[in-house]
């Protein structure tokens, strides 16, 4: 029998898997990683095994989801949307596949491997062909009303296609509906926070954060604006159409235009299952989306329903779940530094942890407001993780690990002087940023030099980093014109370089003379104006001159930019001090024009996928090129896609392109698209 004392930490442990759920899925703001739920969850469990007496029906581990938001149409699901158990090793697999043989008695099933995307789950239905409504999970039988939103969301279609008579003989299905996941591709997630930044917007926490809370915006123009897709894998009611396995169900979804995972396997045992894991394990940054183990389901509807479910989950299938990409360490420190434009970003100083695959001793906390939401102070433990799985970022602080002198010692605060100049920190009204006042400050012009020099920018073969630092110490350099007018005898000086070197760093310097004006925009260090915003204003404008004599307004008003972006840009040419580092470039001899001219909308309606790399383009420069004849650039391959460019190692999305029938074309072929919007 429990004692009051059991009693008690199980009543707590229920309190705090509710009130994480209600974060995670209503608030999309958890305050826990998701390892440390699943222990929360897996340490009450086991009290329930060990206290039956302790276990009641309507206990977190009997229950999935959280309760709908009130701030959407409650919408009864015609089938409960269930969770999964989860394993984390190949013993816990191994044990679960004996479960299902027994429950068989002798059968030997087939297996479809699955890969688990950190999305929001969904369930989209389709009455007569025409989609009817989209709900999200709830509480697993009652979810959100969220239909117009999702009607937003690029590659989900309003009317699902008629498949081939091999795959069904009746058409449409009086009702199909599909399950699935709504995320946030990590490539577009983080060119969105990018751009976040650059247009001084705050920076989205992670992708299913984010991707949850764009789906909950009561304006679906919002929903729209955010890149959003749908990968379908599970099956709720189907009424009209006969569908006798998972894989048959995930063919129907691909042949009728629902996007499926393109990695899905179906095998035949279970070594062959983990094979599937270990291979995706290694590969787990390749998907478009993220995610975080794989999903294992047997393959045949018969065995499903002989297997059956619990209140909770399905005894058919089973989530094998990664070890988590989020690692806890001690925080040392919070310094900060400051960037090309001036800014001032904090970041933490931490205890060296294996994150990911590489070990993590810095890692961003992106401005003041992100470091005091986060209240993570010197002497914390901290959960950290690599955010889009390249830049290490600082989750949170371990409230239970909190020592009692650092929750003495107060949140942290920004200092009020530059470490490297002492001058002054201010912060803007209106903006999260801080910055250093100082525009001869040694640490921003230093940034400010290899920014300058950087691929994005003018591309300068041979001036990195560290020979930034030391044409800035050897007084060489004291603005980026100066690069224009290093001398050969004076590089000759410095310590390690050789005239193999110094002559390769010239005809770098001189090779990026040649870049156009965009680059040159980039390379300003104008706050606001990155690799996409120098583009719309270079290709608008023409011509540095046009630019430099155009008020806010006009430049306001050229599409994408916007009032904040053009006062930024207006205020950066009127400064004295600008115009005469402009005026220093030109007369060292940089372009100050652009090569665009724009044609004819040769590849308007056209929608095309770009994978593999080219020779001639870098992947935002081909998909520029689409944009500006008029096409779109999609991240997954449908029935809707017009062509598939294949570049080098194209992946598995030339695979799809021939299943679907999809023009398959090289880049010769992606030139002469272009430039006549026909195939060759």
């Amino acid at each position: 029998m429990a004692d009051e004392q059991t009693r008690r930490t199980v009543e707590a442990l229920r309190t705090a898997i509710e009130q994480h759920r209600y974060r995670y899925y209503i608030l999309s703001d958890p305050h826990v990683t998701d390892a440390e739920f699943d222990a929360l969850v897996a340490e009450l469990a086991d009290y329930e095994t060990r206290h039956p007496e302790l276990d009641r029906p309507d206990s977190p581990t009997h229950t999935v989801g959280a309760a709908p938001s009130p701030a959407f149409a409650a919408v009864q699901h015609r089938r409960q949307m269930l969770s999964l158990d989860n394993v984390f090793d190949r013993e816990g697999l191994l044990a679960w596949a004996e479960r299902v043989a027994r429950g068989l008695e002798g059968a030997t099933p087939a297996f479809v491997c699955e890969l688990k995307v950190d999305g929001v789950a969904i369930s989209v239905n389709y009455a007569d062909g025409r989609l009817e409504r989209a709900v999200t999970r709830g509480d697993g039988r009652t979810g959100e009303d969220v239909t117009h939103q999702v009607r937003t969301i690029d590659g989900v279609p309003d009317w699902i296609e008629r498949p081939d008579a091999a795959v069904v003989d009746t058409w449409p299905p009086a009702v199909l509906e599909a399950r699935g996941e709504v995320y946030y591709p990590v490539a577009e997630f983080a060119a969105m926070n990018t751009a976040r930044e650059e247009a001084g917007e705050p920076r989205f926490a992670n992708p299913r954060n984010a991707a949850s809370g764009a789906l909950r915006q009561k304006d679906p123009a919002i929903t729209a604006t955010r890149p959003l897709r749908l990968v379908c894998h599970g099956m709720g009611v189907v009424e009209g159409v006969a569908v006798h396995s998972q894989s048959a169900f995930l063919s129907l979804l691909d042949a009728a235009g629902l996007p499926v995972a393109p990695e899905t396997r179906t095998v035949a045992d279970i070594d062959a299952v983990w094979a599937f894991i270990e291979e995706w394990g290694r590969r787990r940054h390749e998907p478009t989306y993220e995610i975080d183990g794989v999903v294992v389901k047997v393959d045949d509807h018969g065995h499903q329903r002989r297997l059956g479910a619990t209140s909770k989950a399905p005894r058919w299938a089973i989530a094998f779940k990664y070890p988590p990409e989020e690692q806890q360490t001690r925080l040392e420190g919070i310094e900060v530094n400051v960037g090309r434009t001036g800014k001032v970003t904090p970041f933490a100083v931490l205890d060296p942890v294996l994150v990911a695959g590489s070990t993590i001793s810095l890692a961003t906390l992106h401005n003041e407001d992100q470091a005091r939401l986060k209240d993570v102070r010197p002497g914390d433990t901290v959960v950290v993780r690599k955010a889009g799985d390249v830049i290490p970022e600082v989750v949170g602080y371990v409230a239970s690990l909190r020592p009692p002198e650092v929750e003495r010692a107060g949140p942290w605060h920004m200092p009020t002087v530059c470490p490297f100049c002492g001058s002054p920190i201010q912060r803007l009204e209106g903006e999260a940023a801080s910055y250093c006042t100082n525009l001869d400050c040694p640490n921003r012009l230093l940034e400010s030099v290899a920014h300058f020099a950087s691929r994005g920018a003018m591309d300068i073969e041979g001036l990195g980093y560290e020979t930034a630092k030391l044409l800035l110490d050897q007084e060489l350099v004291s603005d980026l014109a100066d690069i224009y007018h290093l001398e050969r005898d004076d590089l000759l000086e410095l310590e390690r370089f050789g005239p193999k070197k110094v002559d390769n760093l010239l005809a770098g310097i001189a090779s990026s003379k040649d870049q156009p004006l965009e680059r040159l925009l980039v390379g300003l260090n104008i706050r606001h104006v990155g690799g996409n915003v120098a583009r719309l204003i270079a290709r608008h404008f023409s011509t540095m001159d046009a630019l430099r004599t155009a008020d806010a307004a006009a430049i306001a008003a050229v599409g994408g930019v916007g009032p904040v972006i053009a006062e930024a840009v207006r205020g950066f040419v009127d400064n004295p001090r600008n115009a005469a580092l402009v005026d220093k470039l030109a007369a060292g001899g940089v372009r100050m024009d652009t090569e665009f001219v724009r044609g004819e909308a040769t590849l308007d309606g056209w929608t095309i996928v770009l994978t593999g790399g080219l020779d001639r383009y870098t992947r935002d420069e081909a998909k520029q090129a689409i944009e500006d004849r008029g096409g779109k650039v999609t991240s997954s391959v449908s029935g809707k896609t017009s062509a598939v460019v294949a570049g080098a190692d194209p992946g598995t999305k030339a695979d799809k392109a021939a299943e679907l029938g999809v023009p398959l074309i090289d880049e010769d072929a992606f030139v002469t698209l272009l430039e006549t919007g026909e195939l060759p």
